[in-house]
């Protein structure tokens, strides 16, 4: 599959590449003319220029590597149960959970711990009352 991308990039480089040289000498042409002070690019090379770009769109597509699921709690709970993760070696690498100095932090409110105590305040005021 590499193989076929990689060729469909070359081509579509190919193909840009003349698209763009050819506006550039339609310009130099429609310059020195004096009857068409707008020149506007003939249909073949617009159409070599969208041909061109949607080759690389695909090359680049087929290029790519495949995609990871979205999984963050399964890489933070590797990255906590990793022996290797938990040193820190350099300035941003290793550590464990990147989020626990977050969820660790003293400013942190904890939300269900806050509606715990509402619970249990709306019921020691709901017995008092009666």
């Amino acid at each position: 599959m590499t193989f076929a991308a990689n060729f469909l990039n070359v081509i579509g480089v190919v193909f840009l590449s003349h698209a763009v040289y050819s506006a550039y000498e339609h310009s130099l042409l429609a310059s020195r003319s004096i009857s068409s002070p707008v020149p506007s690019l003939p249909l073949d090379i617009t159409l070599e220029t969208l041909f061109s770009v949607l080759l690389l769109c695909i090359g680049v597509v087929l290029s790519s590597p495949d995609l990871k699921p979205i999984q963050w709690h399964v890489w933070a709970g590797r990255m906590e149960k990793s022996n290797e993760a938990r040193l820190v070696t350099e300035v941003g690498v290793g550590g464990g959970n990147p989020y626990a100095a977050l969820e660790e932090r003293p400013g942190f409110w904890d939300v269900r711990g806050a509606q715990k105590a509402f619970g249990g305040w709306l019921r020691e005021s709901g017995e008092m009352a009666n």
